[in-house]
């Protein structure tokens, strides 16, 4: 009996033990990390304007302080102009939820609710910001030679030479079609009717190809190279992963212990797969960007160097635990040695190689758009793009976006073809 509750009672101290040791470890992590520091440094406004960016565009209103001319674009892109303006856009810009700017002879005038007007006035000496409480709120940002304006409706930048508003709304603009096509201010039951029943805009071209050449050339989304890059960067991904597994499948029946009699060289080849597998894809992505340079096959050879490694023990270890009864019956037969791999070796490991090389091409999917980065091809060098210039962030979700899809759709299909080649179904 004593023997028995000592033995409860040293396995009840391991179990508290345990997660005593996890949160000792946490702690240490944060504290070797910093990582009260590094909350403390995080601009949750500058996440929140990200987040923002991610799912909506803005209206620029722009007031030419010389001229006293009053635009309206998308994002700030002189390409992407209203031919007219909207009707809440003018000499007084209402951005709603009771927020309103009026352009001023020599300033503009901001009437936040909650809070009072504020007025930007242009004098000898610069800018100058007045508002009801005295001192400006941290949303304000004032000097002599700029004046921004940030509240939750909108923002207003005041420099000497314009003045420019910003109202947000939902979605992506001009993802369809830009403002100086003629679909843009249709609507999806009018350009349904255009696409079928309609007269054409060109008598050369129907409306429905129309509409796709606009859309598939959009000079701001620019969806053809989008998709081109994609394709690039899956090309990538499949032409390391099938190369790689070609090259690693005759190297592991060398490094398999019940193929290979001849130790020093199984040996080798299993540290040669551990030497190529130990080393990270990015590493050989910057090995080989120097001795080839940059471009999509530097990528997909440094897909096929990680994987080779990794198919080669993979491989070599599914053949080790193969049945050898198999080949001996084909032994028996008086078959030779290739024959006996073919009919008796390949037929028991062909299901764990295509689940590994499917499993593979997904995985290499997503790790050839880190890797176009690095070598300038895919989807990858775009994203990078989009993330330095730090304004184009719905691009930015865009390219997540296709990426995510694109993964989503290799596992359907390598998920299909497991059911196709290897359950038989």
């Amino acid at each position: 009996m004593d023997a028995t509750l000592t033995q409860f009672r040293r396995r009840a101290r391991i179990s508290l033990a345990l997660p005593a040791l996890v949160l000792v470890y946490l702690f240490y992590a944060g504290w070797a990390f910093q990582l009260g520091d590094l909350a403390a440094k995080m601009r949750w406004d500058n996440a929140q304007i990200l987040l923002g960016d991610f799912v909506s565009y803005k209206v620029h209103v722009i007031r030419d302080n010389r001229s006293g001319a009053i635009t309206a674009n998308i994002d700030g892109d002189a390409r992407d102009a209203f031919a007219t303006l909207p009707d809440w856009a003018g000499q007084v810009v209402d951005l709603g939820q009771g927020h309103v700017v009026t352009y001023l002879p020599d300033g503009a005038r901001f009437d936040v609710p909650g809070y009072g007007t504020l007025t930007v006035m242009q004098g000898p000496e610069g800018l100058s910001v007045s508002g009801p409480q005295g001192a400006l709120p941290d949303w304000v940002s004032a000097s002599p030679a700029k004046v921004t304006i940030v509240t939750k409706a909108g923002r207003l930048n005041y420099i000497k030479a314009r003045a420019e508003v910003w109202r947000y709304f939902p979605g992506w603009a001009s993802f369809f079609f830009t403002l100086d096509t003629p679909w843009a201010s249709k609507s999806w039951g009018q350009l349904a009717a255009l696409a079928i029943t309609e007269p054409r805009l060109d008598p050369a071209v129907s409306n429905l190809a129309a509409m796709a050449d606009a859309f598939w050339h959009n000079r701001l989304w620019h969806h053809a190279e989008v998709f081109a890059a994609m394709g690039e960067t899956v090309l990538m991904a499949f032409l390391g992963t099938v190369t790689a597994g070609i090259i690693s499948l005759p190297l592991s029946f060398m490094a398999a212990r019940n193929l290979m009699p001849f130790a020093p060289l199984r040996f080798a080849l299993r540290r040669l797969f551990d030497f190529i597998r130990g080393t990270d894809a990015l590493i050989w992505t910057l090995l080989l960007l120097r001795a080839f340079g940059p471009g999509p096959m530097t990528g997909a050879l440094a897909l096929v160097m990680t994987d080779t490694g990794a198919f080669g023990k993979l491989f070599s270890e599914a053949l080790e635990n193969i049945d050898g009864k198999q080949v001996e019956g084909i032994r028996s037969t008086g078959a030779s040695p290739m024959q006996r791999a073919r009919f008796g070796v390949l037929p028991q490991i062909l299901p764990v190689f295509l689940s590994q090389l499917l499993y593979a091409l997904e995985s290499n999917t997503r790790s050839a758009t880190l890797v176009g980065a690095l070598v300038g091809g895919g989807i990858g060098l775009l994203l990078t793009q989009a993330i330095q210039t730090q304004k184009d962030w719905e691009d930015v979700a865009y390219y997540l976006l296709l990426i995510v899809l694109t993964v989503m759709a290799m596992d359907a299909v390598s998920g299909f073809l497991r059911r196709k080649l290897i359950r038989g179904e």
